[in-house]
């Protein structure tokens, strides 16, 4: 599988759903058998989940568009994901390939 990283002009067309296709992607990870079984894993030995989706990180296999999807736990990033946005793909990311989990960055809205 090849992966390229976007650059910060390159992002996936957004599908004019209003929030449905954020959702479709956070579940279609959460609902992966393997997902489930680290989640309910992690939650019986009391850890946090989080599942985070990143609009800024894109990646391209082949000509299609993925967004990426990390699962961390208190231990850190446990796998990154990347599905399309219409959320009919979805890849796993290889174990070699696996980077640290980013802090989520600054929210830069300001208050009126």
């Amino acid at each position: 599988m090849l992966l390229s990283s976007a650059g910060a002009s390159a992002a996936c067309d957004y599908p004019d759903e209003g929030n449905m296709p954020l959702r479709r992607a956070l579940t279609r990870v959460q609902m992966l058998p393997e997902a489930e079984a680290w989640r309910r894993e992690r939650r019986d030995a009391g850890d946090a989940v989080q599942f985070r989706l990143l609009l800024e990180e894109t990646v391209f296999v082949g000509k299609r568009c993925y967004w990426t999807v990390e699962a961390l736990a208190e231990a850190g990033l446990w796998r990154r994901f990347y599905v399309s946005p219409d959320g009919k793909s979805v890849l796993q990311e290889k174990e070699g390939r696996r980077k640290e989990a980013r802090p989520p960055r600054e929210s830069t809205a300001t208050t009126p």
